[in-house]
């Protein structure tokens, strides 16, 4: 059995994820996109393909959909209509657990068959380019009263947003823009509504290729379902056992030699919060620090990250300045000495041409 400690884990990942070399590769080209990138905050997406290529970050192969966990994903196009036989539930247990929120405390009971009705109910509703309020009243009247309750907020009842966002990739939704005009739209050719999930096996090696080495647990915590439910869809082949400082995890056979040979990158990067190294589950691995970790991971507002030499060493914030600039303030973990000050200032500008503006300044705390 191989053996590593978490440096060699962290050197494994920052070169599965593309980070070790900024290449120039178009988006859509890139390994990352096998996981897809989260959307977290307004231009995240891009910022985080900044930190991996220097070609144009715009590519019409990709499309925003709600994907792992019903949050925003960037995937390529041509892998939806396997995404979304891996992302459908594997059975009720998973789709209960997926759901699972006092808003809606009944609605565990429905199981798959929630995942079913929300899903149809999208591809009635969403046949153009639709405000999300719209489409949210409109799919409202069309689910089982379960998957919907009173807010306060707005004053009417209304669905559950995490059982329509687990359920939008099978209902044929693209994300089109967020905030407070969001819009929605059916997606191109969209693949049919899945009747069974198909090919989870598929999507834990992905993740174990590039979030790897890993257990049942952390893939039920990044899917947002339970360690037991991973365990029984749990591949059983094609995986090596390894371990991780004395802990037992698995990784694709086809990936235990670039383990072994991983080596601590050299450089900077500023990637963005939630960006794909981020959505590993072994916290402790990834920021062995508890403190480090409370100021990475928030209740709300998690900040960008700055990675030196492979290694989580710090977070940053950014500001827009009209469409001219964006103001970056970076909070070292460790002492910066002048050599390294500059490295982060130079990588600014990546953030910067992810955000679709000219200029950056940097201010280090």
């Amino acid at each position: 059995m191989v053996s590593v400690d978490r440096a060699q884990v962290m050197a494994f990942r920052v070169a599965a994820l593309g980070l070790a070399e900024r290449g120039n590769g178009r988006p859509a080209d890139l390994p990352v996109l096998d996981l897809g990138v989260q959307e977290y905050m307004p231009g995240s997406q891009r910022v985080a393909l900044a930190a991996r290529t220097s070609a144009g970050l715009d590519d019409d192969r990709l499309i925003t959909v709600w994907a792992a966990r019903g949050a925003p994903h960037l995937h390529r196009r041509a892998d939806l209509a396997a995404l979304v036989k891996q992302l459908w539930p594997v059975g009720d247990a998973d789709a209960a657990a997926r759901i699972k929120s006092g808003q809606i405390p009944d609605a565990a009971r429905l199981g798959v068959a929630a995942f079913t009705a929300t899903a149809a109910a999208f591809r009635q509703v969403v046949t153009d380019s639709m405000p999300r309020g719209v489409v949210s009243t409109e799919v409202t009247k069309r689910v089982p009263r379960e998957l919907t309750y009173d807010c306060r907020t707005c004053g009417t009842r209304h669905v559950s947003g995490g059982v329509w966002q687990h359920a939008g990739l099978a209902g044929g939704v693209q994300v089109e823009s967020r905030g407070r005009d969001a819009t929605l739209g059916p997606i191109p050719d969209a693949p049919p509504q899945p009747e069974e999930n198909e090919g989870i096996a598929d999507l834990i090696t992905t993740y174990l290729r590039l979030l790897g080495p890993a257990t049942p647990t952390e893939l039920g915590k990044y899917l947002g379902t339970t360690t037991a439910e991973m365990k029984r869809v749990w591949p059983t082949s094609g995986l090596a056992e390894v371990k991780v400082d004395g802990r037992k995890a698995w990784l694709p056979e086809s990936s235990v030699d670039g383990l072994i040979k991983a080596a601590p990158p050299e450089g900077v990067r500023l990637l963005p919060g939630m960006d794909p190294l981020l959505q590993a589950r072994d916290r402790d691995l990834l920021i062995p620090d508890r403190a480090q970790q409370k100021e990475v991971w928030r209740i709300l507002g998690n900040p960008g990250v700055l990675l030196l030499d492979g290694e989580i060493l710090g977070v940053w914030r950014a500001k827009a300045v009209g469409r001219k600039r964006v103001d970056l303030t970076v909070t070292s973990f460790v002492p910066l000495p002048a050599a390294r000050r500059k490295q982060i200032e130079a990588e600014a500008a990546e953030v910067a041409r992810g955000r679709d503006v000219p200029e950056a300044t940097v201010t280090i705390d």
